[in-house]
Formats: C-alpha cells, structure tokens, sequence
C-alpha cells in the first residue's frame, strides 16, 4: 500500500526516516531510501533504488533516476537531473579502518544541471547553472555554467543551453539555441544567456 498524503507520494516499499521536510507534489518510488534531515522540495521525482544520505539537500522540481546515490554534503538546486546509476562521493580519501564523518566535502550542483547516466562527481566541487555532464563521466574540479564536459577525467568539450543543446558561437561570440530560439553570449571564456 502506497503512503499519498496531501503533500507527496511515496511507494510503500519507501523508508523515510524522521525530520525530512519533503514538499508538495513529490514522488518518491520502489526501494529508495530517504535518511533523516534530508530537505527534498517540491514536484521532485525520486526513482527506484535510491539513497538520500542525511541532510541532504534537494530544490524543487530534481529529477533522481533509478540507482542514484545521493550522499551527504550534497546540494542540488531547483530543476537538477541526476541520471541513472550516477553517483557522488563525499570523502576525497576513504578508508574503511578510518572514520571521516567529520570531513564531509560539500558538492553544489547549481540550478538546472544535469548529470548524465553513470556519471560520477567526486566531492567539494560545483557544478554550474545548466552545465551538462555526459554519461560516464567523472567530474574532479568545478565545471562552469552552460559547459558541456565528457570524459574520464571529465573536460569540457563545448558549451550547452538551457534546452540541452549544443552551442556554435559565430565570430562575435553569438550563439541561437536551436530548439528554443534563445541567444548566448561567450565572452572570457563564460557563457550567459542574453535576455
């Protein structure tokens, strides 16, 4: 039987332990696991097989795929996708004799990011506004916003819209989303979308 109250759904297979805030319109599915004091916004999806580390936090409208493990120290602001199978660290340097809870890194993971499937974001790092994380790929060091970085070690290999498209800059630095008709500008090596 499915828990459904008049702020969130959460499959019956679901543990949510005690002092999560989880907002109106969330749903959280088969076998996932939210741990105490996490901060989960609303409309937010939360796939099968998920673990929300304690404290955790979590803006409105994140989408989490399946196998995702989402540890503490992590923020995720407003409109992230967190691909399959991907997952973040939160110790550069783990041990299992030596215990570490106290030297947690902080990873942020700016408005509309999206990180692709098997991915893996090693801690203390930010992922810019819509940057663009290709599947696969291991991120160790800040990616800018509108980036497009692939690989292991992760590079940046272009520069991505808010639509998730790839963008061409002409020579004076212009470039048009394809899909959304909206204009950038590259100038010192940043992107910003021009309003």
């Amino acid at each position: 039987m499915e828990t459904t109250t008049l702020e969130y759904f959460a499959h019956e297979s679901a543990v949510i332990d005690q002092g999560c805030t989880i907002g109106k319109g969330t749903k959280i599915w088969h076998f996932s696991h939210i741990m105490s004091n996490c901060k989960i916004g609303e409309r937010c999806n939360i796939g099968q097989n998920v673990v929300v580390s304690p404290e955790v936090v979590l803006g409105n409208n994140v989408k989490v795929q399946n196998n995702v493990s989402i540890y503490t120290g992590v923020i995720c602001e407003d409109d992230v996708f967190l691909g399959p199978s991907m997952v973040f660290t939160n110790v550069i340097n783990p041990r299992s004799a030596v215990i570490r809870r106290n030297q947690y890194k902080r990873t942020l993971v700016k408005k509309g990011a999206s990180i692709g499937a098997n991915s893996t974001i090693v801690c203390g790092v930010t992922l810019g506004e819509f940057c663009f994380i290709g599947a696969g790929a291991v991120v160790t060091k800040d990616v800018k916003p509108y980036a497009l970085v692939v690989g292991n070690p992760a590079r940046q290999s272009g520069w991505i819209s808010e639509f998730g498209h790839r963008l061409n800059f002409n020579s004076e630095g212009i470039a048009v989303c394809t899909e959304s008709k909206e204009k950038y500008r590259l100038k010192n090596n940043q992107v910003l979308k021009i309003k």
